[in-house]
């Protein structure tokens, strides 16, 4: 039964005091307490009734209602025969956690509301019951060993006439029974279930969309690997799939509910399955990507990439070219209601890699086929993916050289070189993916560039992603340009990162940018080959290095602010904190151990290119 029909209902005396948008939260029980600390007796979904005994002063309130709202409760009934009036603080603490409060007249007896309760939670139960049980039985056998969520969901469509679809983050179609879902509306139910879970109201969340009402359950990571229910709501949010049903459920009866919540835990299998089976494309991902950032020799990390291509495109034997992205997702104040708690409490490496696992995902493909060959690890803040693509096309020019990508310009001049050189942005979703170089059967151009391209990435998942990330979190990525050996991917890591810096100082919750959009030395240095920047560095930078840790002189920060200052020597001097005299000195002595003069403008070049490339 609806909280709102036990107001309704006279002889009970109840006095709603606050909570009126929650009262259609559902019933299961009735409990009676004046412990401080019910919640071992709690399972959710009760109206808890209380004589208040356990409240001795105003700073009691808080504590006790938060108890009750982290196990589930449906709503709290306060006795005015002890105190009389309810006292303030119990009024403002439940409005704080959401928790709908009723009065309960001093002529009234619990015994009378626990009694109405019972009976009306048991004869809703029992109408049904039969019927549910069966369809557990059956759901439980058609789950993921028997057929996947597509089985689950035709027999919602079969039993109760259910039109269901299992959603991503982003909105893209995993699994459905009947027609798909449109990708505008499947990313416009997910953007209100994002933005409904950052507020930290309990599901199923209403959405009505293009003239229909839809239910959405969210399907929470139930494996081993589950975070617990205390956990900073900003930690999944970004990753948990949704069900969303063609239905308005404030009305059901509490059996259907449960059957539903039932779904979304078999689903929930399957969701830790395929993790599961995402683990050893993470780990070849991590394996390169340590590789890269170590300098490792070109030959090992190629050896590690051919055990990576038959695993991300199978069939292909090798990849002819690879390009990197890098995201990072940063959270910059305090959580809502749903998830309190400082900024630096979230990792957001993690977050990130799960959100580009999502973002690579080719929008026009349902199901979780295409997501089998996006390989993403994490470090730090990072998140980095490594993308394997098919060969390029004879009749399309390269970019695996870097500064070749003109599609920018090409806008200009051209809009249908444009859209074929960025991957058409006008269809993003044949510019997104490691398949998205594919036309469809309408397009008269020939295959296009698969290459990844950043506009592309997010057109179709920017508006739910705005959502989850609310007012205090933000996306920001960048894309390298492709290169065809593994000699080439510390360029391309450090032309993504230099990329995603770029989208960074954007405005906006989700940015992204590419590296046709890169200008001067920071084109131009991810491309230099790893032996000519280790010798290049090695010859200006090493003899300040060992100086430094010889003598503790500092001149490699030094160097770093002098150049940043434009060779001023007062600027310099005052950023160090040093007397001028002394900057002059340390400035003479770097250039006695390199031979190299930093008034000259070569000389001062030199130095930045190698500081850039260390």
């Amino acid at each position: 039964m609806r909280l709102r029909a036990l107001l309704e209902t006279d002889a009970l005396g109840l006095r709603l005091l606050g909570g009126d948008d929650e009262l259609d939260r559902t019933v299961r029980g009735v409990m009676t307490t004046d412990l401080r600390d019910p919640s071992r007796y709690l399972s959710g979904g009760e109206l808890v009734l209380t004589g208040l005994a356990w409240r001795r002063d105003a700073s009691d309130s808080e504590p006790f209602v938060r108890i009750l709202a982290g196990a589930g409760v449906a709503g709290l009934a306060a006795g005015e025969a002890e105190l009389g009036d309810i006292p303030a603080d119990l009024v403002e603490a439940c409005v704080q956690h959401r928790l709908p409060l009723f009065a309960v007249n001093e002529t009234v007896a619990f015994a009378t509301i626990t009694e109405h309760v019972v009976r009306q939670v048991s004869g809703e139960r029992a109408g049904d019951l039969a019927a549910v049980v069966d369809r557990h039985r059956r759901l439980m056998t058609s789950g993921p060993a028997g057929g996947g969520p597509e089985v689950v969901l035709d027999l919602l469509t079969s039993d109760l006439d259910l039109r269901a679809w299992v959603l991503s983050p982003t909105g893209r179609q995993i699994a459905g029974a009947g027609a798909p879902l449109p990708g505008p509306l499947g990313a416009a139910l997910a953007g209100h279930h994002l933005a409904a879970t950052r507020t930290g109201r309990r599901g199923p969340y209403r959405a009505a969309v293009a003239g229909s009402t839809y239910s959405l359950f969210p399907i929470r990571n139930a494996g081993r690997g589950a975070v617990p229910a205390a956990r900073d709501v900003r930690e999944s949010v970004l990753s948990d799939w949704l069900l969303a049903v063609e239905a308005d459920a404030s009305d059901w009866p509490a059996a259907r509910l449960d059957l539903l919540q039932g779904v979304t835990q078999l689903i929930a299998v399957e969701r830790d399955r395929r993790d599961a089976a995402r683990t050893v494309r993470r780990r070849l991902a991590q394996e390169v990507l340590e590789l890269v950032q170590a300098g490792a020799a070109p030959a090992e990390i190629a050896a590690r990439l051919r055990v990576a291509a038959p695993v991300l495109l199978p069939g292909l034997g090798a990849a002819p070219q690879w390009q990197v992205v890098v995201a990072r997702v940063d959270w910059t104040a305090p959580g809502t209601a749903g998830g309190a708690g400082v900024p630096g409490d979230i990792a957001g490496g993690p977050v990130a890699q799960a959100l580009l696992e999502e973002i690579l995902v080719d929008p026009a493909v349902s199901g979780p086929d295409s997501a089998d060959r996006i390989a993403v690890a994490h470090t730090g803040e990072e998140a980095i993916a490594l993308v394997p693509l098919p060969a390029v096309p004879a009749s399309l020019p390269e970019t695996a050289g870097g500064p070749t990508d003109n599609a920018a310009n090409a806008d200009d001049h051209d809009p249908d070189h444009a859209a074929n050189a960025a991957g058409t942005a006008e269809a993003p979703e044949t510019g997104k993916g490691p398949e998205a170089g594919k036309a469809s059967p309408t397009d008269e151009a020939p295959a296009q560039d698969p290459a990844l391209h950043a506009d592309a990435l997010l057109a179709s998942v920017r508006e739910p992603l705005s959502a989850g990330l609310a007012d205090d979190g933000r996306l920001t990525l960048g894309v390298s340009a492709a290169v065809h050996s593994a000699e080439g991917l510390r360029g391309a890591l450090e032309e993504a990162r230099h990329a995603r810096r770029v989208a960074a100082a954007r405005p906006g919750r989700v940015c992204a940018a590419g590296h046709h959009e890169l200008a001067s030395h920071v084109l131009l240095l991810p491309f230099v080959p790893d032996d000519v920047r280790r010798a290049f560095t090695a010859r200006l930078l090493d003899p300040l290095r060992d100086y430094d840790r010889r003598h503790r002189a500092e001149l490699i920060e030094t160097l770093e602010a002098f150049l940043d200052c434009d060779g001023s020597w007062t600027r310099c001097a005052a950023r160090l904190h040093l007397h001028v005299n002394t900057l002059r000195y340390r400035v003479g002595r770097i250039e006695q151990l390199t031979g190299r003069d930093l008034s000259r403008l070569e000389d001062k070049l030199d130095f930045f290119l190698a500081l850039r490339m260390s």
